[in-house]
């Protein structure tokens, strides 16, 4: 008798058992959506729109959307609004494609889902920030939040590609402290960055207040850790090459983005900041945060021991 095959249902291919194509599509739109709406969220306020839409979570008093009298300014702030709405359905699909690995995967699941739930904290705080008319402060945490979100859905990725089971450190130990240490410097020249920002002069309204600090002095603060990033990212990129080749590739890139987000950087501080420049800074530095956490999770490898059967490949990989 012949064996008929049907095509799997919407529901199977949304909540697929194994880890599918559909899968880690979710999963790199998941970081592309994050890191994108970071470039459309510094249009926003580079283009003096944080109070186009005047209100939250509608656009006007009266009106959910912007209406004509608000002009280019609210377009942009719902604009980017509507893409909050965009990230929430990818979070929820990416959850639902690894929903029913939960037994056996359950990093990924709590990965998908703690990124769907930052986004909606997200809209929060984007809400509060258009109530205290673009707080500094407020407006650093949103930013903030953002990276974080990018460094949760590159682990989720990264571990979409990974080897199920336990895992333990595959390179030195220098190494590895070297790599965490790098770690800290992005995050300190992140928030150093931050805090530039709330200094600058584009404050996504001409009325919103500015945070006080000398942004040319500011300017030199924020270069100190990422030189110190840089320097510790050679040393990463050396011992790559040498003792811990399965970190190469993602120390490399990790140095790229490093290399051209510095040049932009001094390019923008140069030209008096022209907001084309200053809204690629912001989009590269989110990228070097997904950059870095590719790094810290090529710092561990599956036992050996714990190497899986052709049961447990099968539970995580589709089979075709």
């Amino acid at each position: 008798m012949t064996e008929v095959r049907t095509r799997p249902g919407l529901l199977a291919t949304i909540m697929p058992t194994t880890i599918t194509r559909w899968t880690r599509v979710m999963g790199w739109l998941l970081v592309i959506t994050n890191i994108g709406i970071v470039g459309t969220g510094g249009l926003v306020r580079l283009t003096g729109s944080g109070m186009g839409c005047e209100t939250w979570p509608y656009c006007t008093e009266g009106s959910l959307t912007p209406t004509p009298e608000m002009g280019i300014h609210g377009l942009i702030e719902f604009g980017n609004r509507t893409l909050t709405g965009v990230l929430v359905i990818v979070a929820l699909l990416a959850f639902l494609s690894v929903f029913r690995l939960r037994a056996h995967r359950r990093e990924l699941p709590v990965l998908s889902f703690l990124v769907g739930f930052g986004i909606i904290v997200q809209a929060v705080v984007g809400g509060i920030t258009v109530w205290l008319h673009l707080h500094p402060s407020i407006v650093g945490l949103h930013y903030f939040i953002s990276a974080a979100l990018v460094a949760v859905a590159t682990a989720f990725l990264v571990r979409l590609y990974a080897t199920p089971g336990p895992r333990e450190r595959a390179v030195p130990v220098w190494y590895a402290a070297t790599a965490h240490l790098t770690t800290l410097a992005v995050a300190v020249t992140v928030v150093v960055g931050i805090l530039l920002t709330g200094a600058g002069p584009h404050a996504g309204d001409d009325a919103a207040a500015r945070n006080g600090l000398d942004p040319i002095f500011w300017q030199h603060v924020h270069s100190w850790p990422a030189y110190v990033t840089l320097a510790l990212t050679v040393v990463l990129v050396i011992g790559a090459l040498t003792v811990a080749p399965r970190v190469r590739r993602w120390s490399l890139l990790l140095l790229g983005v490093e290399l051209v987000q510095i040049a932009i950087g001094l390019w923008q501080a140069r030209t008096g900041l022209p907001i084309v420049l200053v809204n690629i800074h912001m989009v590269l530095a989110v990228a070097l945060v997904a950059a870095m956490v590719t790094v810290v999770m090529a710092l561990k490898a599956p036992r050996v021991s714990a190497a899986p059967t052709s049961e447990r490949v099968a539970a995580y990989t589709e089979s075709s």
